[in-house]
């Protein structure tokens, strides 16, 4: 496995996804893509952009997006692990599939918020729509999953 995608939205599963990725890396010696993608306001989408203070928050909040990833890569990169942050903006599932087919990925992780009935309905999953389109295989990590305590064995 020399190239891993993770998705990450730094919901509160970003840092069991990261813990997961860190180990597989680690095992296979893997260049590790840390990819978050930026959807677009509604209102952007055509040909208007919207108030300017409207427009002035949506920079605001891409930035401190971007400096969250890259200081996330930052930490990685200081324990040893080739890591590249990659912020984009996107329909979230069609980016990183795209992402991913460019970075010639051997392995999609992407966290599961566990979202059921009428609120998957309406937003749809982005770990589902990850799985049945990915060209490679796909690491889902659950909401409800919790680091095993290697310490108290």
């Amino acid at each position: 496995m020399k190239n891993i995608v993770v998705a990450i939205d730094f919901s509160q599963i970003t840092p069991a996804i990261i813990t997961q990725a860190e180990a597989l890396v680690q095992a296979f010696n893997s260049k590790l893509w840390l990819i978050h993608i930026a959807e677009p306001d509604p209102d952007f989408v055509g040909f208007k952009t919207g108030p300017q203070p409207k427009r002035d928050r949506w920079a605001q909040e891409f930035r401190r997006e971007h400096q969250q990833i890259q200081d996330l890569a930052k930490e990685l990169r200081q324990k040893g692990l080739d890591t590249v942050a990659l912020l984009t903006q996107g329909s979230t599932v069609e980016t990183i599939l795209a992402e991913a087919k460019k970075l010639a990925a051997d392995l999609i992780i992407v966290g599961s918020h566990g979202r059921s009935g009428i609120e998957k309905f309406f937003a749809g999953s982005v770990s589902e729509g990850i799985l049945h389109g990915a060209h490679c295989p796909v690491l889902v990590i659950p909401a409800s999953w919790r680091s095993p305590d290697l310490k108290s064995g």
